[in-house]
């Protein structure tokens, strides 16, 4: 069966400047954040992954998200059932032809920028998609001139930075590069409309605006707490009270992962050499002792089922 008509995204959708369909390339929980957060406002989700395995899981993935949200009364079994019908995942490139949108949202876990990698998935969704979807890429430090250096037309590409937690921050940030036509930003700003979300327009720059922010933040909460002045539930609990912040800063660490904020730290220390984006010796310690956050059940907090219980166990580690 033609996987077009599998998915329901044939051309009888298709009415020219709309957005009914999203591709994600790359479903992990930043990926399967964005799927579920589209799929709730009504349009057609796609995502690529690696196998149909990783597939299968990543549905259970968003199973379990779901039926949280119904535990805490956010959704109805019903609802749930709508979103699931709305997302459909394959391996195959080709699967996105129908899309609107294409974000790349990669695992950028590994060492290094991972510029090659995303360069290449450009490159395979060009080839498959229509003339006017816009090419994305999930984008913190990276710039995404860069990666759109490889497509026939530079233009359609556009950085879209979503700030977790995806579904409590308002904002996405909207990075032009040096060719980004003002057609594809504007189809873009359309879409975070869409999605209930304000595009913040951002010149290309690594960090954006967010992540700049955010690791002086984690970095100086991790100098209180190796001075001995706070611990880490009362840091968090101080910066969520007193600024209105959702989430503390050692909370918001674990979330991303500390191995992705060793990653943000490394690559805005080695862009710009200030040392409020030097790596501090406590995320460093975390991460090779594998405390990475809420993906293995330990970081700054210890976590079961993805929630903070007990008391935090980085005091070994610190000294």
């Amino acid at each position: 069966m033609n996987q077009l008509i599998e998915f329901g995204l044939g051309d009888k959708l298709k009415v020219k400047g709309k957005i009914h369909a999203v591709g994600i390339v790359g479903c992990g929980s930043v990926g399967q954040g964005i799927t579920l957060l589209v799929a709730r406002y009504g349009m057609e989700v796609v995502f690529v992954d690696t196998t149909e395995e990783r597939i299968s899981e990543i549905f259970v993935d968003l199973e379990a998200q779901l039926d949280d949200e119904i535990n805490h009364w956010g959704m109805t079994s019903s609802e749930k059932r709508l979103v699931l019908s709305r997302i459909h995942g394959t391996t195959d490139f080709s699967g996105l032809k129908d899309c609107d949108i294409v974000i790349e949202a990669i695992s950028s876990r590994k060492k290094g920028t991972m510029i090659e990698p995303r360069q290449e998935i450009f490159s395979k969704v060009e080839e498959v998609v229509g003339n006017d979807t816009i090419i994305s890429s999930n984008i913190s430090t990276l710039m995404i001139s860069d990666l759109a250096k490889v497509l026939k037309n530079p233009g359609r590409a556009i950085g879209m930075h979503f700030i977790e937690p995806i579904d409590k921050t308002s904002i996405i940030e909207v990075v032009n590069g040096v060719q980004s036509t003002d057609e594809a930003h504007q189809k873009v700003m359309r879409f975070c409309q869409m999605i209930g979300k304000k595009g913040v327009c951002v010149h290309e720059s690594p960090g954006n605006i967010s992540t700049r922010m955010t690791i002086p933040l984690i970095n100086e909460a991790c100098e209180i707490l190796m001075e001995g002045i706070a611990s880490v539930s009362d840091i968090d609990l101080t910066m969520r009270e007193t600024l209105g912040h959702n989430i503390g800063p050692f909370e918001l660490a674990d979330k991303i992962g500390l191995d992705k904020i060793l990653k943000y730290m490394e690559n805005l220390y080695s862009e710009f050499g200030e040392s409020k984006y030097k790596a501090s010796p406590v995320i460093k310690r975390l991460v090779r002792a594998n405390y990475l956050g809420r993906s293995v059940g330990r970081g700054f907090y210890n976590y079961e089922d993805e929630k903070p219980v007990g008391n935090t166990i980085t005091c070994t580690i610190i000294k």
